[in-house]
């Protein structure tokens, strides 16, 4: 079995007149004289009202903190509160008309339709002599779901989602075929919103099955044995009101039976005396066990097996705890294989037998680099690392012989090889910075890989130049950044310069490809990746020396990688622009406080900008794993430090600032970039622009139709150009 990502972390505009307002109580609206050839206009943000809010906090150093804030009325759902939604049309209206009047925005739109417009797949999962793949044409919103009987079988589309929608925004969020081949489980996500329903269709006949299950989230689903039913993960109905604002608790994994209703679901385990428990559940690969993972936050999880052969089974604890990170790799028989950071900060694969759950066996030994996921497949253990920023994937014996390592096709990333170990096939996808995911299938008895599926493209991957620097931080740690341009761009010290980041989670920033990116290439900019602390790019002890006390380590590796690309000869400050979302928004928040100086843009999405409440919504009390809490006195010290709407500083020039959310993102709910904007607008910050960007009908990212992408960053690469000196006057280098 696949090893599982346990509990993911993480606009359509009004048009009006320039100066419209907000006139809803005390505050005042800023005017400020925008620096830009295109307008002589003074831009004027709409007024935000303040509110008379003071919370209290204990800190380890001051005591009794008294913290104001004053903008706390924006935390009201928009689609419930009229005062925040007239608040949202204002200021789209405000960065709408400055969007619109930026130089080369039309151009970069349809430039990008062009990209954007290749065939793309997925790799395919096989059952029973069928493969069930995802499918877009190049701009289809969504992307659709096809079967092929055999290999080489003609494709006929499953399940269409652009059929759901007038407006793109309903979108597949996960596909599961049944062990048989006979039936397609899956979810649909609406509007953006972490929220599922999970449905099932005939193979076959293409009839939907009257199976419906709602209020699901962060959860996988997975077959019994039999094809009966499937096993999932869901919460209780929020409160009518609250479906996107309210902390997500009491999780439940369940098993739902073909042809019954969501009523009759039959609990296999929960917690209620822990409600803050989340939990995961998947089918080992011979149907006889269920996996169940357990955990409290972002890291760390336990892990039970269930025997589904014996009615009267009892789970049987095999890691306890939520200190420590691991995965189910597979089984054979009594034998099962897990990926184990326990006593090794680059993962170990070590076998357990249920029979003695207590001793653990090392297969494969924890390394130099970091293993990332490991499948069982035709007898055989696919191991993938993480070696400088880069995949690398080996095939072992059960025994932790290495076979071989697969030929991958250069420098980047793979994934995929997803399997059954009574089959030696599988499939692998391999993407780079300048090349779009190209995907093989693989035998791991021969060692032979064979192209599935490389798609037609509408630029010249050897126009693009990939290199790897290192540079030195805080504490002598070495950072990766990888540097990518166009390769008639030389350093020449001002070159317009996006340099992107993430830095939490134990989430990986990857040399993969964007096309984006791209675009911004294409036209003269020169891309950099800052591979900071907080990831898992060197394994545990990386992720652990950016998060908690060690967060200023991420903002530093940021900060200096900046430095770096000035050092090299690159770029300046004036041609800097930063971008990160979700907690790499929070990063760019961040750094553009610390360091207003050294950029001249920021861009940064889905944020979570207030870090003394991130934890009172939604999804944001997993992330206290890697954050902290700020009811923790150690904790609130270091969160205020850094939180981006508490520490902007003020008299001094600020980067022009896009920030862009979304109505329905209720994962980062979109009050951290409301009330960091208003804050923002509300400071003397200096002539740059300070602006927001509120998309609706989208939510933190998954399932955004392509066509709201294209113009978001049509939008995005239009301020950014403008604000760090790129010349969007040019024809396009293709032409």
């Amino acid at each position: 079995m696949k090893r599982a990502t346990l509990l993911p972390l993480a606009g359509m505009l009004v048009l009006a007149a320039c100066g419209d307002q907000v006139a809803t109580g005390d505050g005042d609206a800023r005017e400020v004289v925008v620096g830009a050839a295109h307008t002589q206009e003074r831009l004027n943000y709409p007024t935000t009202r303040t509110v008379e809010q003071i919370d209290t906090y204990q800190s380890a150093s001051r005591g009794e903190v008294e913290v104001a804030d004053p903008y706390r009325w924006l935390e009201e759902d928009v689609r419930v509160s009229p005062e925040v939604a007239a608040w949202v049309t204002a200021q789209n209206a405000v960065t709408n008309r400055y969007l619109e009047n930026l130089p080369g925005r039309p151009m970069i739109a349809e430039r990008l339709r062009e990209l954007w417009n290749y065939e793309r797949l997925s790799t395919p999962a096989a059952r029973e002599g069928r493969y069930f793949y995802g499918y877009n044409d190049g701009l289809q919103d969504q992307s659709i779901y096809m079967v092929r009987d055999g290999l080489d079988g003609e494709g006929r589309v499953l399940i269409d989602p652009n059929e759901l929608s007038d407006d793109g925004t309903v979108a597949l969020a996960g596909t599961w075929p049944s062990p048989d081949g006979r039936y397609v489980a899956y979810m649909l996500q609406d509007g953006g919103s972490d929220w599922r329903i999970a449905q099932v269709i005939d193979v076959e006949t293409g009839e939907m099955l009257e199976d419906r299950i709602e209020w699901i989230k962060f959860s996988n689903l997975s077959w019994a044995k039999d094809g009966s039913g499937f096993f999932y993960s869901r919460y209780p109905q929020p409160a009518e009101g609250e479906e996107f604002t309210s902390l997500n608790m009491d999780q439940a994994i369940y098993f739902h039976a073909l042809g019954t209703d969501q009523s009759e679901d039959r609990q296999i385990m929960a917690d209620p005396e822990n409600p803050e428990v989340s939990w995961r559940a998947g089918v080992s690969d011979d149907g006889d066990y269920l996996f169940i993972a357990s955990s409290a936050g972002t890291d760390g999880n336990a892990i039970h097996i269930l025997d589904l052969t014996d009615e009267d089974a009892e789970p049987v604890a095999i890691f306890e705890g939520f200190a420590n990170n691991h995965s189910p790799v597979g089984n054979d028989g009594e034998t099962f294989f897990f990926m184990t950071d326990l006593d090794a900060p680059n993962q170990r694969i070590v076998a357990i037998d249920l029979s003695d759950p207590s001793t653990l066996t090392d297969i494969i030994p924890a390394g130099e680099f970091p293993i990332t996921s490991a499948s069982h497949i035709g007898g055989h253990l696919v191991v993938q690392s993480f070696e400088d920023v880069r995949s690398v994937v080996r095939v072992h014996t059960l025994e932790g012989d290495e076979v071989r390592e697969v030929e991958l096709p250069g420098l980047g990333v793979a994934s995929g090889f997803n399997g059954r170990p009574d089959s030696p096939e599988t499939f692998y996808s391999f993407t780079s910075f300048n090349r779009p995911g190209t995907i093989y299938r693989y035998d791991v008895e021969t060692g032979e890989s064979t192209l599935f599926h490389e798609a037609p493209l509408t630029f010249d991957p050897d126009d693009y130049e990939v290199s790897q620097v290192f540079y030195e931080s805080t504490g002598g740690v070495q950072v990766p950044m990888y540097i990518v341009h166009h390769r008639d761009v030389t350093p020449n010290g001002q070159q317009p310069t996006l340099l992107f980041g993430y830095g939490g989670f134990n989430i990986p920033m990857t040399p993969a490809f964007d096309v984006r990116r791209l675009q911004w290439m294409e036209v003269g900019g020169v891309f950099a990746l800052a591979n900071i602390r907080g990831g898992s790019e060197y394994g545990r002890d990386w992720h652990d020396g950016g998060r908690l006390a060690n967060k200023q380590n991420v903002y530093d590796d940021f900060i200096n990688a900046a430095e770096h690309l000035v050092e090299l000869g690159w770029t300046s400050p004036a041609n800097i622009a930063i971008e990160g979302r979700s907690n790499g928004g929070l990063l760019v928040g961040a750094v553009a406080n610390q360091r207003p100086d050294l950029f001249a843009a920021a861009l940064p999405g889905v944020g979570v900008m207030d870090m003394l409440r991130f934890n009172q919504f939604t999804a944001g009390r997993f992330w206290v794993s890697d954050y902290g809490s700020p009811q923790d006195p150690d904790m609130f010290d270091v969160l205020y430090a850094y939180s981006p709407l508490h520490t902007i500083p003020q008299g001094e020039g600020y980067p022009a600032t896009l920030v862009t959310t979304a109505d329905t993102d209720d994962r980062v709910v979109p009050s951290h970039s409301f009330k960091y904007i208003a804050a923002l607008q509300a400071t003397d910050t200096g002539n740059a622009p300070t602006l927001i960007r509120i998309e609706t009908r989208a939510g933190h990212g998954a399932g955004t139709p392509v066509s709201m992408l294209i113009q978001e960053t049509a939008d995005k690469w239009a301020f950014i150009a403008f604000h760090t000196g790129l010349d969007l006057s040019q024809p396009q280098r293709a032409e």
